[in-house]
């Protein structure tokens, strides 16, 4: 995977991640508020041999100083200091448990040895420090009576006093949060990324020509709630779903340049995502731009064009499939765009598949493209055949997915009806487009930009410049 493909997944999962850092972070906080607060003390003593007054002896007295810290250092960690230190600060504790809350080191290339205490008050802290040096003091001294005579035996003297602390050293809030949040955001990435892998939802165009190889002719963002035909409005959502089918219009003229369709399907996998007020804004769109179309409604089982277009549904399509009117009768014109007649479905069929599969279908559409532009709103692929047997009639069909709805199983079964029955898949519409994936003006993300891929007449996909 390439960082673009990291980025992809963190937009799409940014809320679960930002909920794995929270959830870290709170819970690492959490932790560290229950754990008891520890304090440290430090106290130093230094080794010395006595004074002598040569400095050739003072020399060498200092550098087996220096070599004895060494072992000093040692000698502080054993369990008899520790014993000491117990009697004389009255504790009710083990040498063994002890020992594990001091450490002792030597300064380097000194003869000072730093005794570091923890315990659970300030006070016991420095008491502990303290008093520890004094231990060490006693052991160093009995250990090293009678090795030398006179004045010139080592011993420690204290250097310094430990001072009372301020603040606890652990837990160190701020470290654990920080931790915590970087471990929720592995976390989160890790979840992200496993999501993505299994998540069979289509996102974006480039999910759809991996996996299908059609290419995906125009993309419209969300326009929410915003009802029937809202090409032409020049401000929220609606705006920017009508820039988005206005580009498809212009990709659409780029289709099979020496033989352009003219009679259009407009379907989806399944009910609700969107493919009636696509055909409807499809159909006003190439109106404004001064071409003739028409809509037909070939949804006999669900009708919503007559709606979407604000006309009467009284009598339609299969009026004139059944010879009870004729085709001029039948269409309306639009009451608002130019250009734009309609062809509702009229009364609902018993027998749907069989009457857009007639020869009349046929004719009605050969009658229509000879007039202009056709855009037929039928209905989904995958409940029923309709949709398949009228694109197999007309020049292709244009299959609408929701994005972050559809699945890729949807699409491809949606994509194997139209080809069982030789009908040609134009391309992909990808519908209800986050807004937070497409902003005003930059749609080149999803192809609305110079960039778009359009379907050549040999099959090919071409880089439209």
């Amino acid at each position: 995977m390439e960082l673009a493909d990291y980025l992809r997944i963190l937009r799409n999962h940014w809320i679960a991640v930002t909920a794995f850092i929270l959830v870290a972070a709170l819970a690492a906080f959490g932790w560290s508020s229950i754990q008891p607060k520890v304090y440290a003390a430090s106290s130093s003593g230094f080794v010395t041999s006595g004074g002598g007054g040569d400095p050739g002896l003072d020399s060498l007295n200092d550098s087996l100083s220096k070599s004895r810290a060494a072992s000093y250092v040692v000698l502080a960690k054993d369990r008899e200091t520790a014993s000491i230190v117990i009697d004389d600060l009255g504790l009710d504790t083990s040498p063994e448990g002890l020992v594990g809350s001091i450490d002792a080191a030597q300064t380097p290339d000194t003869v000072v040895i730093s005794i570091t205490a923890r315990a659970g008050t300030p006070e016991a802290a420095q008491q502990l420090a303290d008093a520890w040096v004094g231990a060490l003091a006693q052991r160093v001294k009995s250990v090293e009576a009678g090795k030398s005579s006179g004045n010139q035996g080592m011993r420690i003297e204290v250097s310094e006093s430990a001072q009372l602390p301020t603040s606890p050293v652990s837990p160190q809030v701020e470290r654990n949060v920080l931790l915590g949040a970087v471990l929720g955001a592995l976390l989160g990435l890790g979840y992200a990324v496993v999501r993505s892998l299994l998540d069979r939802r289509i996102r974006s165009s480039e999910d759809v020509e991996r996996d299908t190889g059609v290419p995906v002719v125009g993309s419209v963002p969300d326009v929410g709630k915003t009802p029937g035909i809202f090409v032409g409005t020049a401000t929220g959502n609606a705006a920017l779903a009508a820039e988005g089918v206005r580009r498809l219009r212009t990709n659409l003229s780029y289709m099979d340049v020496d033989n352009p369709p003219r009679a259009i399907v407009v379907t989806s996998p399944k009910q609700g995502d969107g493919k009636s007020t696509v055909a409807a804004n499809l159909a006003a769109a190439i109106a404004s731009s001064g071409q003739s179309v028409t809509l037909v409604d070939a949804d006999l089982r669900r009708p919503t064009v007559a709606a979407a277009a604000g006309v009467d549904d009284t009598v339609g399509l299969t009026d004139v499939l059944t010879g009870r009117l004729e085709l001029a009768d039948a269409l309306q014109s639009h009451p608002t765009i130019e250009g734009l007649s309609v062809l509702t479905s009229g009364s609902r069929p018993p027998n749907p598949s069989e009457i857009l599969g007639s020869q009349a279908m046929r004719g009605v559409i050969a009658d229509l493209t000879a007039k202009g532009m056709l855009i037929i709103d039928a209905p989904p692929l995958l409940p029923v055949t309709d949709a398949a047997v009228v694109a197999h009639a007309a020049d292709g069909a244009f299959i609408v997915v929701s994005a972050g709805r559809t699945l890729d199983t949807e699409l491809d079964n949606a994509l194997g009806h139209l080809r069982t029955v030789n009908a040609r898949p134009l391309g992909i519409i990808l519908n209800r487009v986050s807004k937070r994936t497409v902003g005003a003006g930059n749609y080149g993300h999803y192809g609305y930009g110079t960039d778009d891929y359009v379907e050549s007449t040999s099959g090919r996909r071409k880089n439209r410049r």
